[in-house]
């Protein structure tokens, strides 16, 4: 079983009887309704609230900041890729105005020809190489260029009026000039 009751001594002797009585308690009577509780005050309550609004206010202004990054981000995006094709379609102008053919036609048109006798000179002793002659205007050296497709329908240098504004004629304009390629946009 227990060995509790082992422990415990039992004495059947009476304790000695103390002199001084054990004081009273007294009652006291408890009232049916709850005395009046500390109620929170107002104060608490419009801090709490206050608290709950900037919270909200702090969120929807995130909100609105990060969205208008993203109109930014989309914006900034589509105007690149309107720059890269205007890139790439000014690159493909460049690489057809410059091309051998191109710069034949438009000397022809200026008045140049092709000389079908070079002559060289080399450097190192001043040599001339070949027997020097006068350009006879023949279509030699432009019946070795390969036909370029891209400059059928093109309009050449001599061919241009002299004030295209007034004429309304499409001029051939440069490219614009970017020191360090397309512009980077601006990030934070």
């Amino acid at each position: 079983m227990s060995d509790n009751l082992a422990r415990v001594s039992f004495s059947l002797e009476p304790e000695p009887f103390e002199t001084s009585a054990p004081a009273r308690r007294g009652f006291r009577l408890v009232s049916p309704t709850p005395s009046s509780r500390a109620r929170p005050r107002i104060f608490y309550a419009l801090t709490a609230v206050a608290g709950m609004a900037a919270i909200m206010v702090a969120q929807l202004l995130l909100s609105v900041g990060i969205s208008q990054g993203a109109y930014e981000i989309s914006s900034l995006q589509s105007s690149q890729s309107e720059l890269g094709r205007t890139a790439a379609s000014v690159s493909e102008d460049l690489v057809r105005v410059s091309s051998p053919q191109s710069l034949a036609a438009n000397a022809e048109g200026l008045g140049m020809v092709s000389n079908s006798n070079p002559v060289y000179l080399r450097l190192s002793d001043g040599a001339v190489l070949g027997a020097p002659a006068s350009a006879s205007g023949s279509r030699a050296g432009a019946a070795s260029l390969v036909p370029n497709a891209l400059l059928n329908g093109s309009t050449l240098l001599s061919q241009l009026p002299a004030d295209p504004a007034a004429a309304g004629a499409v001029a051939i304009t440069s490219a614009p000039v970017v020191p360090a390629g397309l512009a980077a946009p601006t990030t934070r």
